[in-house]
């Protein structure tokens, strides 16, 4: 299936970044939906504590919410997380006892030091002091990030320039087995849609067909911070494409019948 530019909504820092074409940036950046795939759970990672942890410690039990960002992002990665704190918040679900939150790090240069500043601030805008067990910020080397990301389909770029990272806004939801169950684009997910996701995913139960051809015929607006349908801009050019071909063979026709008489 054809990448589905992630919610699509980018983060894009400094001039070098922001002069790139769009197609360009589209074929660096983005989240390809790989539902039932399973993440690698024997890579290793480092915690907030700086405790070498394999990532299959935090599977088993109970859904994953797998958020891939880096630490020192100045936008995007901090409107990821607080929206998903908002959405669990929203919703009721506490980390440890309903899925667990794993925030790993794109960037190998973060550290076990930065990361837990990270999981402070997350549980602060949680606001659910028990949560802790089950929130987790990991960082890595670059093998493992790189694996771990071509493995949930989550495209990115470090712009040498600018010295920071673009990619785009979105989660994934796995099962407790690890398989790739769902993925939420934007910044928050709704929490109705987050209840039935880890229900499914609680199950074993992973997206079907049909919700990753919705995915393709939606996409997140960030001027508009809504969905949009795709589909519908399409359907708008197909009908003009139309009627530019039916007024051309009318044209033709006429012609034609020009040239008899």
């Amino acid at each position: 299936m054809k990448s589905v530019v992630a919610g699509v909504f980018f983060c894009l820092f400094g001039f070098a970044a922001l002069a790139q074409a769009p197609s360009e940036l589209l074929s660096r950046v983005g989240i390809e939906p790989r539902i039932g795939a399973s993440a690698p759970l024997d890579l290793t990672f480092r915690d907030e504590n700086g405790d070498a942890v394999p990532l299959a410690r935090y599977f088993g039990a109970r859904p994953v919410v797998l958020v891939m960002a880096y630490y020192s992002c100045p936008q995007l990665c901090p409107l990821v997380l607080n929206g998903l704190a908002d959405a669990l918040a929203k919703g009721g679900f506490i980390p440890g006892e309903v899925l667990e939150v794993v925030a790993v790090s794109i960037d190998p240069r973060d550290t076990p030091a930065v990361a837990a500043q990270k999981k402070a601030a997350f549980l602060a805008r949680l606001q659910q002091p028990q949560a802790g067990p089950g929130v987790h910020f990991l960082s890595g080397d670059a093998k493992a990030i790189t694996r771990l990301a071509e493995a949930v389909g989550f495209r990115y770029f470090y712009a040498r320039e600018s010295d920071q990272y673009a990619h785009a806004a979105g989660l994934t939801l796995l099962t407790p087995q690890g398989k790739i169950a769902r993925y939420f684009y934007g910044l928050e997910p709704a929490a109705g849609a987050l209840r039935s996701a880890l229900a499914d995913a609680r199950a074993e139960r992973v997206g079907s067909p049909v919700e990753q051809l919705l995915l393709l015929c939606f996409h997140y607006d960030p001027l508009t911070g809504r969905y949009s349908g795709l589909i519908v801009d399409s359907l708008r050019i197909l009908a003009v494409a139309s009627a530019i071909a039916l007024a051309a063979f009318i044209g033709l026709k006429l012609r034609g019948e020009r040239v008899k008489e």
